[in-house]
């Protein structure tokens, strides 16, 4: 029976990630930081299945720790910082997690048992002012936040490991993947999230900044299964992970109101406090490569994860929860 480690374990990519290992008869250590405000929310079903430990990216002796005691198959480091507005609020302490939290991680690895194969979770953010469309694994990148900029150290210092000390260390470049399970600051659940609720009669507007930034969506719960399938290889190589299509964050909102029997136009407002400082407009990727070798391919498409996240967002507005902690979706 392997053992997976996984950090980052109580957020949206976290949880499908528990739910796909468990199920292929894994044991699974889940990584969280000693905070406050841990959130347990979306592995609520299945904490009783896993073993949560505390650690944290900023602290290489609770990485050696765990990897000492537990001796995982696999980690998987999908910790991070990952919202790109507070990256630009808070860029020291994204480059901190972001960034050097995974030099930590791989140089804990590279203590512990270089034989550990390690996930490292690479952003399309990475892409940022695209100079290839669609991009693919060798577009270069252009980060346009703190964010992205973090993303792409750990992208290359994921590679640097892999070729000083031979270490099995893949970097999936996954672009935007939603479900119910995502955050509420992030767009996609803002909009369906605020729609089910004025839908509801509990709101009477959205407020968005650029309708026109365009997004390669995908469903959360396909793109852990590429995360696997990455350290299922004879050999550690890098794979873009998307759908191949884009959509606005005009037409995101227009199928989600649409599903509802809602007129968008009635509701949106346009807000200049949410356009970021340097805005990414397009990302579209090319999975090309995930799916000539990894045998991936998304099951789930646009209108479809539109539609399901709304309708979990009314069942739970219905049910009186506010959360995003659907473990059923």
């Amino acid at each position: 029976m392997p053992t997976a480690l996984i950090t980052g374990v109580t957020g949206q990519d976290g949880s499908y990630l528990a739910e796909l290992l468990l199920e292929k008869g894994y044991t699974v250590i889940g990584m969280v930081r000693r905070t406050s405000t841990i959130n347990f929310d979306r592995i609520n079903h299945i904490q009783d299945k896993i073993e949560v430990v505390q650690g944290d990216l900023l602290d290489q002796m609770s990485l050696i720790g765990i990897l000492h005691d537990y001796r995982p198959d696999e980690v998987y480091n999908l910790a991070a910082q990952s919202f790109v507005p507070t990256s630009f609020t808070q860029p020291v302490l994204t480059g901190e997690f972001t960034a050097l939290g995974v030099t930590r991680m791989l140089e804990a690895i590279r203590i512990v048992d270089p034989q550990i194969r390690f996930y490292q979770a690479s952003s399309s953010e990475m892409f940022g002012k695209v100079v290839e469309v669609p991009q693919r694994e060798t577009t270069p990148f252009y980060p346009r936040s703190p964010y992205g900029v973090a993303k792409v150290y750990g992208h290359w210092i994921t590679v640097n490991y892999r070729e000083s000390y031979n270490i099995f260390g893949c970097s999936g470049i996954l672009f935007n993947h939603e479900s119910p399970r995502r955050g509420l600051e992030f767009v996609t659940h803002k909009i369906t999230h605020t729609a089910a609720r004025i839908k509801l009669g509990m709101a009477k507007e959205l407020r968005l900044g650029n309708l026109e930034a365009r997004r390669d969506w995908g469903y959360a719960g396909d793109y852990v299964r590429a995360m696997w399938l990455m350290l299922q290889q004879n050999e550690p190589d890098d794979y873009v992970v998307a759908t191949g299509e884009t959509h606005s964050v005009q037409e995101f909102v227009e199928e989600a109101f649409g599903y509802l029997d809602l007129d968008w136009r009635q509701y949106v407002v346009q807000d200049s406090r949410y356009y970021r400082p340097a805005e990414v407009d397009l990302l579209v990727g090319n999975p090309a490569k995930a799916g000539a070798k990894l045998g991936w391919e998304p099951a789930v498409d646009f209108r479809q994860l539109v539609r399901i996240m709304v309708d979990a967002d009314m069942e739970q507005l219905q049910k009186g929860q506010h959360t995003p902690n659907n473990p059923l979706i």
